[in-house]
This record gives structure tokens, sequence and C-alpha cells, in this order.
């Protein structure tokens, strides 16, 4: 019996998240990810592992494949930015952290985006002029920076999907799929 080709099969993700990520957020897109045949990596300001979150309380802590300056943007195919208040914040402070993301999006790579996840695309410059969702509580932070926000489970525009929160989840992650599917049938393969 023959293997059934999975839909992501050799797409390199990285997640790209740092102490105080929602580990659900971060998680549950990562085995969806994985499930779909996607190489993911966990991307973090620094290496050993991060601390996950439950909302308020410390969740797991999470290992670090590599820390931003052992990688680059260019090894990637698509990027998933988790929230988590914590999180966010501390990556929308980080400028090699701003610049991972700057390099997916001028290459028009995929990137997801959930909860408080945007607040690093609001830092990086990035959202004027794109419609998204998030976390409704920085709403005023995307509009503010020249975004169009809507309350709206999930927003697919152009290379990115956006989704308010863990209770999306489900349909966050079946657009995801969908939009890197999209792009791992027209990406070039890599020399070995």
């Amino acid at each position: 019996m023959a293997q059934q080709e999975q839909p992501l099969e050799e797409l390199r993700v990285a997640i790209l998240a740092t102490d105080g990520v929602e580990q659900i957020e971060l998680t549950d897109p990562r085995a969806t990810l994985e499930e779909a045949g996607a190489l993911v990596d966990v991307v973090a300001p620094h290496g050993g592992s991060i601390q996950g979150m439950n909302h308020l309380d410390k969740g797991d802590l999470i290992p670090v494949d590599f820390a931003l300056d052992e990688t680059d943007a260019e090894q990637y195919d698509a990027l998933v930015l988790p929230g988590g208040v914590f999180n966010a914040d501390r990556l929308r402070a980080d400028e090699r952290a701003l610049e991972f993301v700057r390099a997916f999006d001028r290459a028009q790579k995929p990137i997801a985006v959930i909860c408080h996840g945007p607040w690093t695309l609001v830092s990086a410059d990035l959202v004027r002029g794109r419609t998204l969702t998030s976390y409704h509580t920085i709403r005023d932070d995307i509009v503010n920076a020249g975004g169009q926000w809507v309350d709206q489970p999930v927003v697919v525009e152009g290379n990115w999907v956006s989704s308010r929160g863990p209770k999306d989840l489900r349909v966050f992650d079946e657009r995801m799929i969908e939009r890197f599917r999209r792009s791992a049938e027209r990406r070039v393969p890599r020399a070995a």
C-alpha cells in the first residue's frame, strides 16, 4: 500500500515565540503542521527553552530548536506567530525578531498569527493597509498602525492568516494549512 502524500511534506515552518507564549497557540498549530508533514522549528530570541503559559498560569517549558542568532528567515517557507501577552510584548521590543518577521513578509511567505501575535506585526510596521483580526484588546493598536481590524474567527488576506484566539484554533488551523499548502505548491525545491 502506497503511503499517502502529506499536503505540507518538506515545508519548513518557523514558530517565533519567547517566554510567556500562550502554550496552546504554539502547541496546537505545531501539532497540526507536523501532522500535515511540515518540518517545524521553534525559534526564540534565546536558546534552551521558553516558558509556556495557560493564560495567567505557568504551563510547560517548550524546547527551542534555534535561537534567532542561529537561523534566518531564508531557511523557512512559512511563519507562525502565536500569542500570549508577555510573548508578543517581548518580541515586539526585539529588533532581531522584527527583522525576522519583516523578511518573511518581504518574500511574501505565508504568516499565520493569532491572538496577541499581531503586536509583532504592528511593531514591524507591516499592518498599514492590511485587514486582520486579533484578540480584541489590541484592536486599537492595529487601527492606530493603519490596519483594518475585523471581529471574525479568521481573516485570510494575501500571505497572512490571522485569528482572534484559542477558541478559534480549529478554523485557524484549517485556514493556516490551506494557505501554507498553496505556498508549498508554488515553491521551488531546495538544492540538496
